[in-house]
């Protein structure tokens, strides 16, 4: 099983985060942090790396149903959603597989509600042009 999925999109890599961000939106997520990867690592060590975000989506819905069946999901909180420029130009974006993620945890209402964030994170993924 794959811990994400994942599309390569003809955009440039400013507009498919923005497509990327109103896709979330679209599917009633909010994106609580954007972590530039390039800027900090050129920051924190120097190095150059390629254009690459991370957004840490939340569905607050989704969020507060699994935070009442299991306390400490809240290690697993925020899905991630990366938006990364490949060598080339390419650009992809990919979002975690949650059901892969919490596959560890044994609760099954859980890994009913982490199936339904799989869905819409599939839905934005597959929406992004």
């Amino acid at each position: 099983m794959s811990y994400h999925f994942s599309k390569t999109v003809s955009l440039p890599f400013d507009k498919a985060v923005a497509a990327t961000t109103e896709a979330l939106k679209n599917h009633g997520f909010g994106v609580l942090t954007q972590i530039d990867v390039k800027d900090t690592l050129n920051k924190k060590i120097g190095a150059d790396f390629r254009p690459y975000l991370i957004l840490g989506a939340c569905n607050p819905k989704l969020a507060f149903e699994a935070l009442t069946l299991e306390d400490k999901i809240g290690t697993m909180l925020p899905c991630n959603v990366v938006v990364q420029q490949h060598q080339g130009g390419a650009v992809e974006i990919s979002a975690v597989d949650p059901v892969a993620s919490m596959g560890a945890i044994e609760n099954e209402k859980l890994g009913a509600v982490a199936g339904k964030v799989r869905e819409l994170l599939k839905q934005v993924v597959a929406e992004v042009a």
